[in-house]
């Protein structure tokens, strides 16, 4: 499991991209491919010494493309997957680490405007606080995954942000290990965003996002902030929902205010809802006999982090937790499909012309969206969860 969570802020977000040609030509022998990636280094203004040293020891690695291939754990639901992260262990550390590091969380909130549960929750379902940041070498994984050419134009741009890292001394290509995917330290950041958003948070010189708990922490919210994270706003909250909700305006791509949802009568679980003014979106993860939420402008901004819905919900709702807010109510949803029947689904979804993206058996927002889309038409309950009800109907 840990080894999968240590990828997960790349892992789902890489596969919904669009797909381009990379910088270099993918495919063919991986020794002129590396050849090629050392030219291409060499055209943007690095010596030949520096870039040679780079890539000495740069080899494939097989088990990176294993890794790739192996999302399963996406496959799973909401209930079912955020009860198999938020172990009372987590929830118990994590508690215990916002107070050893108070004055470390108290200039994170200060100047980067983020919630210190939001921070906690990555740290936890990233690495498990910094225990399980993973062992693949980095700059092998990121030239694999460059060379593939499945998502070459995400991968090699990182390859030259560690090499940029390298020239900078902050690099080791040998013996820099991380997640599968090229994400370094305790709350996963890709070599891009270690350049564009580390933060020394310790004075000691330099960015070590692996031991320092306070270089990771405010070089995690610095990233937050610079994707667009508002200050001293909410991002998820739990609700209670009208049974007479019209449920085809439930889901993401669905906002409105949140004086509005309070109009038609949606209510918060404990405490008051957010300001009035900030557009929101009613999610019910499993469908209307679920649990509910409402998600604010702040929870867009977890899909900058990762794209896969159930994990974003995990993470923002392990977040919430951690600062208060009480066990969900489950309800009583229909069942969750099999990765199989989700397949059947997605195909059936596709033959109706909806985009899907990847046939994966992974219910992610585009699915979601289709599947909205077609209950609205079948005149059944628009709430984005699929039942057998509808894959009959299809």
């Amino acid at each position: 499991m840990h080894k999968i969570l240590t990828s997960a802020a790349l892992a789902i977000c890489l596969s919904a991209a669009p797909s381009f040609a990379g910088l270099v030509k993918c495919g063919g022998s991986f020794q002129n491919f590396t050849a090629a990636m050392k030219q291409e280094a060499m055209r943007r203004g690095y010596d030949k010494a520096t870039v040679d040293k780079f890539f000495s020891t740069v080899r494939h690695d097989k088990a990176t493309l294993k890794a790739d291939r192996s999302q399963g754990i996406f496959q799973r639901p909401f209930i079912d997957f955020s009860r198999r992260l938020i172990s009372n262990d987590r929830m118990s550390r994590g508690k215990s680490m916002m107070k050893k590091y108070d004055s470390i969380y108290r200039v994170m909130e200060q100047k980067y405007g983020v919630s210190r549960g939001v921070l906690t929750a990555f740290w936890a379902f990233e690495t498990d606080f910094g225990a399980v940041q993973g062992d693949f070498n980095t700059l092998n994984s990121l030239m694999t995954l460059s060379h593939d050419c499945r998502r070459p134009h995400l991968f090699q741009p990182q390859v030259f942000a560690a090499l940029q890292l390298f020239e900078q001394g902050s690099f080791n290509p040998a013996t820099s290990k991380g997640a599968w995917a090229g994400e370094i330290g305790m709350v996963q950041m890709l070599p891009g965003d270690i350049i564009d958003a580390g933060v020394d948070g310790d004075g000691s010189g330099t960015v070590d996002l692996r031991t320092s708990p306070a270089d990771a922490l405010l070089s995690g919210a610095n990233m937050l902030r610079r994707l667009g994270w508002r200050a001293g706003e909410p991002w998820l909250q739990e609700v209670v929902v009208p049974q007479n909700l019209d449920w085809s305006t439930t889901g993401l791509n669905h906002k409105t205010s949140v004086s509005q949802w309070a109009k038609l009568g949606v209510k918060p679980r404990q405490g008051s809802l957010g300001p009035s003014q900030l557009k929101a979106s009613i999610l019910l993860p499993q469908g209307r006999k679920g649990p509910a939420f409402i998600a604010y402008p702040n929870f867009d901004v977890y899909f900058e982090w990762n794209k896969s819905f159930v994990y974003v919900m995990t993470a923002a709702y392990f977040a919430t937790r951690l600062e208060g807010a009480p066990v969900y109510q489950a309800g009583n949803p229909d069942p969750a499909f099999s990765g199989q029947q989700m397949k059947t689904l997605q195909e059936k979804l596709k033959a109706h012309g909806h985009d899907v993206g990847n046939v994966d058996g992974i219910l992610g927002a585009k699915t979601r969206a289709a599947v909205q889309k077609e209950q609205a038409r079948l005149g059944l309950p628009a709430d984005a969860w699929p039942t057998a009800q509808l894959l009959q109907a299809l």
